[in-house]
């Protein structure tokens, strides 16, 4: 049984002892040698904590998220809480099947929870500006419990209530809270079962939610045997089962009582009185979905054999229709594991999927069949069929649509208007067909027909409505003749978000709103397409996101919302959006940061460059903006802008595309292009005068981390790295990674040369490693971190090992949040700003053999 406790947490400690440091620093966590310093045992471990103006960052309070009602009338402000401290993370969890739970709350763990609720009117439907006696209303949500710990927030279809789940000490409550006068309560003292997501929706009728219950009179957990049975087997005959580096899988019969123990559940109807009736048997219930006329429910269901290399999305599952009383009406689908599926990234499983009730319709579910066994190298003019089936649910589905383009999905909006969007990541195309679901057998009309990669070109998304049963809905006008699109609005000169207006028939639009300069400006929700009001939410480099009512005809505004500026310190901050060119013509653009007060004549600074390439198929498309020159300067506990209050400057997201036109692939020549495009940041801030050569350093998480210690194998621009979570052997993700599709045995050469565990011997520059030791992300194990650790330390590099406890691939306490600030404050102070100037080579120029 692997439960991690907090007796576990102590042990981790055990393993690290306290060592002295230069430059004023007191602690570390490192790795000992097995005896201790000369022999003495270990020291215990401690946190440490970054220079206070770091530390006031990461401790700056948080904006509360806005959750916006489905009749646009109200929001309700939800109040963020701070960092939790570690002792929340020691809590004990289960780790099944690809989830991580809280065998106290059957929940999952580490769930962000709220610890407040207000209630703020939107509009009364009346012209901007508002009449003052409707301008300020606002409630804040009453009868809470004290320190309340709210999760699953989600509005009733009349727009008159909230629902939301309540952490306690051992288990979930289902709560509500009326909008009319504010009031919370709790529905029913039955405990939710939230292991496989939030575990209640809404009927249309607003009165009554479909939730999912811990079954009473479950028992105990069942015990780990002291004695195993025997072996534990897995076997293949034949069958071609590749899979990706999934964690946290089920590994013995242990874990599969544990499964069918926690994860269990009977489905319920409550009412908002706190009237319970029981819906069908129990079972392990992944989806429960009511019909938007409330009359019948979709059910899957997860079924046995379990496995051990594929997570609890793949396993074997049955769907079905129930009636309200949950009897069974009709199985849809008896699906087995989807251990088979190929790894290339337009495949999907065989057999019925994407189930969804059609939310224009008051009875007709629709689903997906894959016509090309799901394997996207196998040839078929058809490769997904969308089909419908409305009560009573006899005889065989409807096909209401063919794709030629693996299905990305369907927005429904009336009888006669549906949209399909179908794509291929192989050549990033993506189209858009316009569907009269009504005559299935009109062709569609293309909509839509462009690269996703290409920015510059999306034409945006659908704006949605919610329909007569509280679903969401296509916002049309003219009789469905007209939609809206809303989009980021990329360009050369950065982002622009707008919203525009579209004749379906002729697809000729009309700008109804884009953002201006100084702000950046989305428009959050369309209020009344007629009037032409929408709520915006705007922000500049120094005025938070805050929301605004809009009317478009007239140009006037109000402000809804007055959030503070969170980080008041970081007002002084210089930004600016960098663009430049690569030496093959590719163009490139990053973000600079200066810190507070300081202009870029005031240069050089010491440099932080944090990226995150990205793979592209098109060199004009990796060359397009994707950032706006108006976006607050905002920042969290992970963010690279913490070092602007160090005296660093902070080139954040450079661009670093690895193109791979036509045939080519990207990754076959990563190294070059890698380097090629740090080297052209490099010239750039080195150009502007805002850095020299000397002070350096590369930086990023992930994918990030994997390219840092690329380029510190790979060439001499950086004096020192900063690698956190990251995977170095990409051996050991050999079924495809990022966007490789190609296995290990397809291209053997790409995935070792692009490992910078097979030139660890190259690394000659210091880099620090920081990895949760729970890290639950496909392929970047701790595992890598700590044999890329002992490959660096075998070869004599200066490099440094942090491995936090308790966290995941995201670091969530404070006390860790604080620990890694401290951790790369002080390697940046030692091996970049307080460097001595090395001797340069010639051009700093990338290491022979690797070009």
């Amino acid at each position: 049984m692997r439960l991690i406790s907090r007796q576990g947490y102590t042990d981790q400690f055990a393993r690290y002892r306290l060592v002295a440091l230069s430059a004023g620093f007191a602690a570390a966590l490192i790795v000992p040698d097995a005896m201790g310093q000369r022999g003495k045992p270990p020291e215990p471990a401690r946190y440490e904590t970054p220079p206070k103006a770091i530390a006031d960052l990461i401790d700056a309070p948080l904006t509360p998220a806005v959750s916006t009602s489905p009749d646009r009338a109200w929001m309700v402000l939800l109040e963020q809480p701070a960092y939790p401290p570690i002792d929340e993370l020691s809590q004990p969890e289960l780790r099944l099947a690809g989830l991580r739970i809280n065998p106290r709350t059957n929940g999952r763990s580490r769930e962000w929870a709220y610890k407040g609720l207000t209630f703020k009117r939107i509009s009364d439907g009346d012209s901007v500006p508002s009449t003052p006696a409707s301008r300020g209303i606002e409630r804040a949500v009453t009868g809470l419990p004290d320190d309340p710990r709210i999760t699953g927030v989600r509005w009733s279809p009349d727009s008159n209530r909230i629902a939301f789940a309540m952490t306690r000490e051992n288990g979930l409550e289902l709560w509500i809270a009326e909008v009319d006068s504010g009031k919370a309560k709790k529905l029913t003292d039955a405990t939710l079962n939230a292991t496989l997501g939030i575990p209640y929706d809404w009927v249309s009728d607003s009165k009554t939610l479909l939730v999912r219950l811990v079954p009473e009179g479950r028992g105990a957990a069942p015990p780990e045997p002291l004695v195993p049975a025997g072996p534990i087997v897995q076997e293949n005959i034949g069958r071609t089962a590749p899979a990706r580096t999934y964690q946290d899988l089920l590994k013995n019969t242990h874990d599969e009582a544990l499964f069918d123990h926690y994860m269990t559940s009977r489905v319920a109807a409550v009412r908002i009185t706190g009237e319970i009736k029981p819906n069908g048997s129990p079972g392990i219930i992944a989806d429960v979905s009511p019909s938007p006329d409330g009359k019948n429910v979709f059910v899957r269901t997860v079924v046995r054999p379990y496995s051990y290399i594929v997570p609890v999305f793949r396993f074997a599952h049955r769907a079905e229709i129930w009636d309200f009383a949950g009897n069974l009406v009709r199985r849809v689908a008896d699906n087995p594991v989807a251990d088979e599926v190929p790894v290339d990234f337009s495949a999907v499983p065989t057999g019925p999927r994407s189930f969804s009730w059609r939310a224009d319709a008051p009875n007709t579910l629709c689903w997906v069949e894959a016509q090309d066994g799901g394997d996207p190298k196998r040839p078929a003019e058809v490769r997904d069929k969308l089909v419908a089936l409305s009560a009573p649910f006899k005889g065989e589905p409807t096909v209401l649509a063919s794709t030629e383009l693996r299905y990305g999905g369907v927005r429904w909006g009336s009888e006669n208007l549906a949209l399909v969007s179908e794509s291929w990541w192989q050549n990033r195309k993506t189209r858009t067909w316009v569907v009269d679901p009504s005559a299935p057998e009109k062709s569609p009309v293309l909509l839509f027909d462009r690269s996703f990669e290409d920015r510059y070109a999306d034409p945006g998304s659908p704006v949605m409505t919610e329909s007569k049963y509280g679903t969401s809905v296509l916002m049309t006008a003219d009789g469905d003749r007209s939609i809206f699109l809303s989009g980021q609005g990329a360009s050369p000169d950065g982002d622009r978000p707008f919203l525009d207006r579209m004749k379906l028939e002729s697809r000729e639009t009309k700008r109804l709103f884009h953002s201006q300069s100084p702000h950046y400006e989305s428009v959050a929700a369309v209020l009344d397409p007629d009037a032409g009001i929408v709520l915006t939410r705007r922000e500049s480099i120094t005025e938070p996101p805050n929301y605004f009512v809009r009317n478009l005809s007239d140009g006037r505004d109000r402000a809804l919302t007055d959030f503070p500026h969170p980080t008041p310190q970081l007002v002084g901050v210089y930004k600016e959006m960098i663009q430049y060119e690569r030496a093959d013509g590719v163009k490139l653009t990053g973000t600079l940061y200066l810190p507070p007060g300081k202009k870029p004549e005031d240069g050089p600074f010491p440099l932080l460059m944090w990226a995150y390439p990205q793979e592209f198929k098109s060199a004009d498309a990796a060359g397009q903006v994707t950032d706006s020159p108006y976006r607050f300067v905002r920042t969290s506990p992970m963010s690279p802008l913490l070092w602007l209050m160090h005296g660093y400057a902070i080139l954040d997201d450079p661009s670093l595309p690895i193109v791979g036109e036509g045939e080519a692939e990207p990754n076959d020549t990563y190294v070059e292009q890698l380097v090629a495009g740090a080297r052209a940041a490099v010239d750039e801030v080195v150009r502007r005068g805002v850095a020299d050569r000397d002070r350096i350093a590369i930086g990023g998480h992930s994918y990030g981390a994997f390219m840092t210690a690329n380029l510190l194998a790979h060439c001499d621009l950086f004096r020192a790295g900063i690698a956190r979570s990251g995977a170095y052997n990409r051996t050991l993700t050999p079924f495809s990674f990022q966007a490789e599709q190609r296995t290990f045995w397809q291209a053997p050469e790409t995935y070792i040369n692009m490992s910078p565990f097979s030139h660890a011997e190259k690394i000659k520059h210091p880099i620090l490693l920081i990895h949760g030791e729970a890290d639950n992300n496909s392929g970047t194990f701790p595992m890598q971190s700590e044999r890329f650790y002992a490959a660096l330390k075998g070869h004599g590099a200066t490099t440094r090992l942090v491995m936090l406890p308790h966290e995941s691939h995201g670091y969530r306490a404070r006390e860790s949040l604080l620990h890694a600030a401290w951790e790369t404050t002080r390697w940046l102070d030692i091996y970049v700003k307080n460097a001595p100037t090395r001797e340069k080579s010639a051009d700093d120029a990338p290491r022979a053999g690797t070009q």
